[in-house]
């Protein structure tokens, strides 16, 4: 066993501090929001919780999950992200598996064009107008379709099909598969690291979206989470509820502005964990070719 020299011991202690300075960085934010929304109202408003709630108190949580507009609002931002997810993953996939194929004429004319996208768009009056002339205002697609394809996760998922070896190509050929089959039989299988990390990204950003809720939906009943969580939070718009139980001082608003925040992005965290493993294999893949 070769022993370590004083310096790079101490490298790998510093290495340490700073690793652990940086995870707790990253996660007191988090742990602090659930820690005051499970505080009693009265230390929670005085701001002397910090590490550990003052109390056991999940009247903000009760309160928020007996509230119809809240469930209908999860069940309308689980809705969104999955089938937004879903179609977003299959128009980028059949976007990019012809762009990497070297045989595809035109290639690099829908390359460039793809490209342009990333630097310009249309602005917000026209991509509005365009909206309402499809008969698209105030629906599901109407949140989901204008970002239906991430030029940026396509060409890490084109990039990913590159690196498939040709030969593999060839021999599906040979033994009479055609571009369909070749794509779910064999592409699709040996991506799924860059497959579940780009998912990962569409997911989210599916989750934490509210922009174009905001200006394509009129109707509240179909609001997603966001728009609640931004109201809640920007404007108070649960005050009133607080005020009824903070006589017993038992919530005020920032115990249900951090329950709200914690309830918003609990599936987020609950998902990442299982599907982490994949992102810097995905990312790598995506990320080798040019």
């Amino acid at each position: 066993m070769i022993r370590k020299s004083f310096g790079s011991r101490l490298f790998d202690g510093l290495n340490y501090v700073f690793m652990a300075l940086l995870v707790f960085l990253t996660l007191y934010p988090l742990y602090y929001l659930l820690v005051v929304s499970l505080s009693d109202g009265v230390a929670a408003s005085k701001g002397i919780v910090y590490f550990w709630p003052s109390g056991t108190n999940i009247e903000a949580y009760k309160l928020l999950l007996g509230d119809k507009s809240i469930i209908r609002a999860y069940g309308n931002t689980l809705l969104y992200t999955s089938v937004g997810t879903a179609v977003n993953m299959m128009m980028t996939i059949l976007c990019a598996y012809p762009l990497s194929k070297k045989e595809f004429y035109g290639r690099s004319g829908f390359t460039v064009m793809i490209v342009i996208t990333m630097f310009f768009s249309g602005g917000l009056i026209p991509s509005y107008l365009l909206i309402n002339q499809l008969g698209l205002l105030n629906s599901m697609w109407a949140v989901i379709l204008p970002g239906v394809v991430s030029a940026w996760n396509m060409f890490i998922m084109r990039t990913s099909f590159q690196g498939i070896p040709g030969e593999i190509f060839e021999s599906a050929k040979i033994d009479g598969a055609n571009e369909w089959l070749t794509l779910l039989r064999i592409v699709l299988p040996v991506s799924v690291p860059m497959m579940a990390t780009i998912a990962m990204f569409y997911a989210v950003g599916h989750w934490n979206s509210y922009f174009p809720a905001l200006i394509y939906l009129n109707e509240k009943a179909k609001f997603p989470l966001q728009i609640l969580l931004r109201s809640l939070v920007v404007e108070g718009d649960m005050a009133a509820q607080a005020q009824e139980l903070s006589g017993a001082g038992a919530i005020t608003t920032l115990n249900i502005k951090y329950a709200i925040i914690i309830i918003a992005i609990l599936p987020i965290l609950l998902v990442y964990p299982f599907i982490q493993k994949y992102f810097v294999k995905g990312i790598m893949i995506g990320s080798l070719k040019g």
